[in-house]
């Protein structure tokens, strides 16, 4: 158990908030202790009967059963892997830019919800930090099951087919205008622990390699491909 303990606590502390919110959730829901009716995002019942919960508890809740038990803990892994590499990735030591970006996916993921009766919103918010960490990581080479090896900017589409099968742009600072800026507050709750341009991440090698012929700043080494799961 305290091998078990060292890991979670190991966790970077955004993501182990989230990991622990999606596994208690499905968890109280699966045993009964509050009805699963209460924890999806019904349109009705979060508009016109103010049931305010709604789109939160529909972000960590999955139905967990014999059916869905793979797919479930398949998209648990993405969370941990793709969420902790982003967090101590592109934006370490900047905790608020990175809640900051999960808030602004969660707030368009709800709205979407909403519009399209998504009653269940914890894989496309999974999806959407893994989406991010793709565009960052855009031409590194990763692999897939059965030994398939392809551009990381790929992963998001080859993952939503694997999820459809199993289971039946975001705001980048790339040098344009900078459209969302992390607010204040934020910043005063989580300081950044050092200093930096704020923004969604670094340009992936590829444009920089054009800003590098062009007079642009150093070179980079991304390093060699891997297999999803290694650390």
């Amino acid at each position: 158990m305290s091998d078990i303990g060292d890991w979670f606590r190991s966790i970077p502390a955004i993501t182990r908030y989230w990991f622990a919110a999606t596994v208690a959730v499905p968890l109280v829901g699966k045993l009964g202790l509050i009805s699963p009716a209460y924890f999806f995002l019904w349109p009705e019942a979060f508009l016109y009967r103010f049931q305010i919960w709604r789109p939160v508890t529909a972000t960590f809740y999955f139905p967990v059963g014999p059916g869905t038990g793979f797919l479930y803990l398949v998209n648990l892994y993405f969370l941990y892997q793709y969420s902790t590499r982003l967090e101590t990735g592109a934006f370490d030591g900047r905790p608020a830019d990175y809640l900051f970006m999960l808030l602004f996916n969660w707030i368009c993921i709800v709205i979407t919800g909403l519009a399209m009766d998504m009653q269940l919103l914890m894989i496309p918010l999974i999806m959407s930090v893994l989406y991010v960490w793709a565009q960052l990581n855009r031409d590194m080479i990763v692999s897939f099951w059965f030994g398939t090896r392809f551009k990381a900017c790929y992963l998001p589409w080859v993952i939503l087919g694997f999820n459809y099968i199993i289971g039946g742009s975001y705001p980048m600072d790339l040098g344009g205008r900078n459209f969302l800026s992390t607010p204040q507050f934020l910043y005063r709750w989580l300081p950044s622990r050092r200093g930096g341009v704020s923004g969604f991440g670094v340009p992936p090698a590829s444009m920089r390699r054009a800003a590098d012929q062009n007079g642009g700043g150093g070179r980079h080494n991304w390093g060699q491909g891997f297999r999803l799961g290694d650390q």
